[in-house]
């Protein structure tokens, strides 16, 4: 399938419809297409209407259609996965679009669109970052509702059903996820200084191994939908997974996700604290400072990994994209950014000794 071809032809879209009929136990269904969505560098976003005649779902539903692109980036999940993660974050009352149908590897569903897919429901607004942070005045009570639902998501646990496809990280959150970003960097876990020396602090610093939940692990401004100052959904849970809960809240306040309001250090929307409080009404457990500082040293190198891996999507001629190109560009900037917090942490009284 090219960039240009349409994901439901003639021949997919029939099949589509039965599909969909069969698992809604439907009459009939008719899907309307209307066009893909913008953004989703590693997910092709399709929105549809489900026209569904008889059975449960009977009515009229706008959706979202959301399938793999043409390559990934090592940490995303299958598209089957990911719909299964959303699933079980809507059961623990996250505001998470809600998963209507899954895709069954295992049943052949797979081969309807050429990849695994799910369809979800399609939530109102805007989750473009810097239309997002744009308010002349701090978004308190946004800043404050990200955090409660954070607490939410982080209510799921492992042995939660239909999550046994997730990995454990092992020794620890934070050694797993060393060993996973030097993976991901190639050469350049090695040859870039700035990436190695970010790579070694985390190895020094790593915390033990303690609670582990499900983190959504691309929690940040882009990733959720706002429409009139309030959240509609948060979307994008293709790198989701066990880790320590503090992971989430670092990556969240990282410099990369401000857009432009560098004072407001929770997402471009308030401060910490706004952010922080809220989490713990419904986490119930507080934050820990010294694992957050911890977790934003690793969401620099998370991202730079993800930039690069972006990046030779395009250079490699797998998938040409101004916008992949453009994010494996960013890597000086994520790398700057890595350096400032680094800095910051010198002389700290975190982590029990100089840093």
């Amino acid at each position: 399938m090219t960039a240009e071809a349409p994901l439901l032809d003639e021949t997919r879209l029939p099949r589509l419809e039965a599909w969909i009929a069969d698992k809604a136990g439907a009459d009939r269904v008719t899907v309307v297409d209307e066009g893909r969505l913008s953004g989703g560098a590693i997910s092709l976003n399709l929105a549809v209407t489900l026209e569904i005649e008889g059975g449960a779902f009977a009515g009229r539903h706008e959706a979202v259609l959301r399938t793999g692109s043409a390559s990934g980036v090592s940490a995303s999940l299958g598209k089957a996965e990911e719909g299964m993660v959303l699933r079980a974050a809507f059961a623990a009352g996250a505001r998470a679009p809600e998963p209507l149908f899954i895709s069954d590897a295992a049943g052949g569903d797979d081969a309807l669109l050429g990849a695994p897919f799910y369809i979800m429901r399609r939530a109102r607004g805007v989750a473009a970052g810097r239309k997002v942070v744009k308010a002349e005045q701090p978004q308190r009570e946004l800043a404050r509702e990200m955090g409660r639902q954070l607490g939410l998501i982080h209510s799921i646990k492992p042995g939660t059903a239909g999550l046994d496809f997730l990995p454990m990280p092992e020794p620890s959150p934070g050694l797993q996820c060393e060993r996973d970003y030097r993976e991901w960097m190639g050469r350049f876990a090695g040859t870039d200084p700035v990436l190695a020396y970010g790579l070694r602090w985390l190895t020094l610093y790593a915390p033990p191994a303690g609670e582990v939940v499900l983190c959504h692990r691309d929690y940040r401004t882009g990733n959720y939908m706002v429409d009139q100052g309030r959240l509609t959904a948060i979307i994008d849970w293709e790198f989701a997974g066990w880790s320590d809960p503090m992971e989430d809240l670092a990556w969240f306040c990282a410099a990369s996700w401000r857009f432009g309001q560098a004072g407001r250090e929770a997402g471009g929307l308030s401060d910490r604290a706004d952010f922080y409080s809220g989490y713990e009404e419904t986490a119930g457990r507080r934050v820990d400072q010294e694992a957050v500082a911890y977790w934003e040293t690793a969401a620099y190198l998370r991202w730079a990994a993800v930039a690069i891996q972006q990046g030779m999507r395009h250079t490699s001629g797998t998938e040409p994209s101004i916008e992949l190109a453009l994010t494996g560009r960013m890597l000086p900037e994520i790398e700057q950014d890595l350096l400032r917090h680094l800095d910051s942490l010198a002389g700290s009284t975190l982590f029990g000794r100089t840093a």
